[in-house]
């Protein structure tokens, strides 16, 4: 108990950033989701409910390299705060419009970029503030508990949504958004004190900082090295999430049931991989962690999805491929934290989002692209005997078959890069 009543103690203002910024995430994933329901029941068109999230990554993943030395010269709790409320004006603005019967798609794509684009400042700057809250030697649990939220949230907001869309409508859900933001917003005002810390606010320009951030990828190989690596993966994985539902909902096996008790399982694997990284102690070694955490992901799921024809199986690959996740971000956060100086952390975290993350996108194209055009044509006019044996006949072998191409992709790239020195010098 004593041991307890020490950890709230030190990582009192974290718990309370934490807890009401996942509420308030929670809201914002609520509304996020009901609004993509309205759009593709007014549109009927996939595509353009897609772009709703295009319209919210690509100023993310453009802006963010330069938006970092912004977030660094910047108070990050005021910095926080004004983004927090721009997101709600937004949302604000929805309400409006949808009361008065005037929102139409375009209405949501331009206010998701101008979100996308504030939080190019916003997610820096909260990373950093984690990073003044929290002790030295919580990181890994602090990480662990994000994590946790985050699986959480993605587990709860379609239950919570969907329950209220059912018996209310889409303004309750966004009264429920901005009631959560009103209770992170006065907490983080009049509850959480961010300590100061010596920064580059007066010493260079925008423009310098900026390169600095690069500089510092450039002269640290070690992290630079480390992003390549996720970037990989997240093109991968990506391709995935294309392909995922596609195969699911197509197979004899599969459905929209199947579909929603796969992603159940992989959301609750999560949540027991965020436990676990939560109160193990510091491994000896987190490089080899984050390798052998990726290499099971990606060499045990793919494989199930490829070759599994039933919904047991596909819950199986999901557990495994998703279960060390977790254990991988907590330790590439601390990595991160430890090694990037504080004063730098707004703009290489930035620039860390847009090598990171801008491989996503181009996964999810390719992904469909792949699956549509290349191997479900394939299948079709080519389905042997031993091809159907392995991924079974009908819509949805293709997806299957890509699977098996993206398993021995994502082992290559972690084979790969387990042999990088730099990254292994971080230890």
């Amino acid at each position: 108990m004593n041991l307890i009543k020490t950890i709230f103690k030190e990582l009192k203002y974290f718990l309370i950033l934490w807890l009401t910024q996942a509420l308030s995430q929670l809201g914002s994933s609520m509304t996020n989701y009901a609004l993509i329901v309205w759009s593709y029941t007014s549109n009927g068109s996939a595509l353009t409910t897609a772009l709703l999230s295009v319209c919210s990554y690509a100023p993310y993943v453009i802006m963010s390299i330069f938006a970092g030395s912004l977030s660094d010269k910047w108070n990050k709790k005021g910095t926080m705060l004004v983004s927090d409320t721009f997101a709600a004006l937004c949302t604000i603005s929805i309400f409006v419009l949808l009361k008065t019967g005037r929102l139409e798609i375009w209405h949501l794509y331009c206010l998701n970029a101008l979100n996308g684009l504030m939080n190019t400042v916003q997610q820096p700057a909260s990373d950093v503030a984690i990073t003044l809250l929290t002790p030295k030697k919580h990181y890994q649990r602090v990480s662990g508990l994000r994590s946790f939220s985050n699986a959480l949230i993605s587990i709860l907001t379609p239950i919570i949504a969907t329950a209220v869309l059912s018996f209310t409508n889409m303004q309750i859900i966004i009264f429920i958004d901005l009631f959560t933001f009103v209770i992170a917003f006065i907490s983080l005002i009049f509850f959480i004190k961010i300590p100061e810390y010596k920064s580059d606010k007066n010493a260079d320009s925008f423009l310098t900082l900026t390169k600095s951030g690069l500089t510092y990828l450039k002269q640290n190989r070690g992290i630079l090295d480390l992003i390549l690596f996720l970037a990989c993966i997240n093109l991968i994985a990506s391709m995935y999430n294309a392909a995922f539902p596609a195969m699911i909902l197509s197979k004899e096996n599969g459905g929209e049931i199947a579909l929603g008790t796969v992603n159940a399982f992989i959301g609750a694997s999560t949540l027991i991989g965020s436990i676990i990284a939560s109160l193990m102690p510091a491994p000896k070694s987190r490089v080899k962690v984050i390798c052998n955490a990726l290499l099971i992901a990606m060499s045990t799921e793919n494989f199930f999805l490829a070759f599994g024809k039933t919904l047991p199986l596909w819950c199986v690959g999901g557990v495994l491929g998703w279960l060390c996740i977790p254990l991988m971000n907590a330790n590439m956060d601390v990595l991160f934290r430890e090694h990037i100086p504080v004063r730098m952390q707004g703009r290489v975290y930035a620039a860390r989002n847009t090598f990171q993350f801008f491989t996503i996108p181009l996964g999810y194209i390719l992904g469909g692209f792949l699956v549509d055009k290349v191997f479900e044509p394939f299948m079709e006019k080519h389905n042997t005997a031993a091809l159907s044996v392995l991924f079974g006949t009908g819509k949805g072998s293709g997806a299957a078959f890509l699977f098996l191409f993206l398993a021995f992709a994502g082992i290559g790239v972690c084979l790969i890069f387990r042999k990088d020195k730099y990254i292994w010098k971080l230890e």
